[in-house]
């Protein structure tokens, strides 16, 4: 019998404890994309020792130094995941229409080109954002199969866990919409 037809764009994906990855334990994906090709999600709790500032002057983006806009510079970078790492995606509310968008919904927007970083450095960038270097990624029916074999748990994401919430604070904040006490989670997977 076929699985049912799973969606997860606009969900976090929150790593079990059984989860042996050392790159995913403990982390929150909020998923931008899923269909029958995979899922392409960022890691949103894992900071990067970079500073959105300090990408924007290794790429040669001058920055516009207001103070209200410094402060929002001073955001760190997140490690979104192992693909494509040397290149920045951004998750933000959707303000504007930039080159390579994908509007996931009224909340969240993600672009993977350069025009929203510019904007961003000139002041008129996106109120909320959060942006990474790489991504994560599954192929057809992979992130199906870790999740059947209890590697994630699913919750419809919250914007403001995404763009509000400090970094450290992300992971619990997740769990706790699930709506149960996370330390009765079993590393196990349960069979009837």
């Amino acid at each position: 019998m076929p699985l049912p037809e799973l969606n997860l764009v606009n969900h976090f994906l929150i790593a079990m404890p059984s989860m042996q990855d050392p790159m995913f334990g403990g982390t929150v994906i909020y998923i931008c994309e899923h269909n029958e090709r995979g899922a392409l999600g960022v890691i949103i709790n894992k900071p990067t020792d970079m500073t959105i500032e300090t990408l924007l002057d290794r790429i040669n983006i001058k920055l516009d130094l207001t103070p209200k806009l410094c402060q929002d510079t001073r955001k760190l970078v997140m490690f979104g995941g192992p693909v494509q790492d040397d290149r920045g995606f951004v998750l933000h509310a959707p303000v504007e229409n930039f080159s390579s968008t994908l509007v996931i919904n009224e909340h969240i927007a993600f672009t993977t080109s350069r025009d929203v970083l510019e904007a961003v450095a000139q002041g008129r960038g996106p109120g909320n954002i959060l942006v990474s270097v790489g991504y994560s990624g599954w192929g057809a029916g992979q992130l199906e199969e870790e999740i059947i074999k209890n590697g994630w748990l699913t919750v419809p994401a919250d914007p403001v866990i995404l763009f509000e919430l400090p970094i450290e604070q992300r992971l619990a904040a997740a769990m706790k919409l699930l709506g149960f006490d996370p330390m009765m989670l079993s590393g196990e997977a349960g069979h009837a």
